[in-house]
């Protein structure tokens, strides 16, 4: 299987479950994954989310090539007129910092709210994104830093809970899961590298595979002759001879050897990885 194979219904649900939470939001908070900032990133976020305010974290540069963070930090401000902070969520600056910048956003929208003579309240915030990009993670740590669960709102499901982060924001404790619908395959092996994509839909070989050519193209050749401790071509073969993955016939354990190669990189054993560069 060499294609990534897609869900429609599934698909479909997504997006009526995440344009109901979007009408309850004033600022959105869209998560991309700082190693494939362009593939994770949704093209028709602004017809999604509308007029709503947007603030972008560039997350996971834990793992990511520090080089390029910066690069594409400024390259997506440009092009979306939305301000986007780097974080790996590790760091509760990085959480402050998201904070106080919800707060800057949001207040042109309580000021209108004052205008038309309603009382104030909190900013109510939500997380979006492709799935496995950190949303979850940036909730939990901004749920740790407020904890005061404040109840439904009207319109909303029981199941939707508001926390109170603090007296001028409020967050959305369920995320937003952008569909994973694409057209493109080479977006689509990248989502599935950074396991953004359900196992399911793909075949792990194959991944591991290309994988392998994305690393060496973006100019990590190195990191993994280093890492694996090969010399040859760097292929699933020959990485499951390097650790002496053998099954029956003496031939290369590539299932194994595939497994390992996607979690390392995932892990970011292998060393600090961008799959892709700014001016793609």
């Amino acid at each position: 299987m060499s294609h990534i194979h897609w869900f429609p219904g599934h698909i479909a649900k997504a997006q009526r479950d995440l344009k109901e939470k979007l009408n309850l939001v004033d600022v959105v908070l869209e998560v991309l994954d700082a190693r494939i900032p362009r593939s994770s990133s949704y093209e028709n976020v602004q017809n999604l989310i509308g007029n709503k305010s947007r603030l972008i974290l560039l997350n996971k540069a834990d793992l990511s090539d520090p080089d390029y963070n910066k690069l594409w930090a400024q390259k997506i401000e440009e092009e979306s007129c939305a301000p986007v902070i780097i974080t790996d969520l590790n760091n509760q600056k990085d959480i402050n910092t998201i904070i106080d910048k919800i707060v800057e956003i949001s207040n042109p929208i309580m000021l209108e709210l004052l205008k038309k003579g309603l009382l104030p309240r909190a900013a109510r915030t939500m997380v979006i994104g492709m799935p496995n990009v950190g949303k979850s993670s940036t909730i939990n740590r901004l749920i740790r830093k407020g904890k005061t669960k404040t109840g439904a709102k009207a319109g909303v499901t029981r199941q939707q809970q508001w926390v109170r982060i603090n007296s001028k924001v409020e967050l959305l404790d369920t995320p937003g899961i952008i569909p994973t619908r694409q057209d493109d395959q080479s977006r689509a092996i990248k989502l599935a590298c950074v396991n953004s994509i359900s196992e399911n839909a793909y075949d792990s070989e194959f991944v591991a595979s290309e994988l392998l050519k994305l690393i060496q193209g973006a100019g990590y050749e190195g990191l993994l002759r280093q890492y694996y401790k090969i010399e040859n071509e760097i292929t699933t073969e020959n990485i499951a001879r390097a650790r002496n993955w053998i099954v029956k016939g003496a031939q290369p354990d590539t299932v194994r050897a595939s497994q390992f190669i996607l979690s390392d990189f995932r892990e970011g054993r292998i060393g600090k990885i961008t799959l892709e560069k700014p001016s793609v």
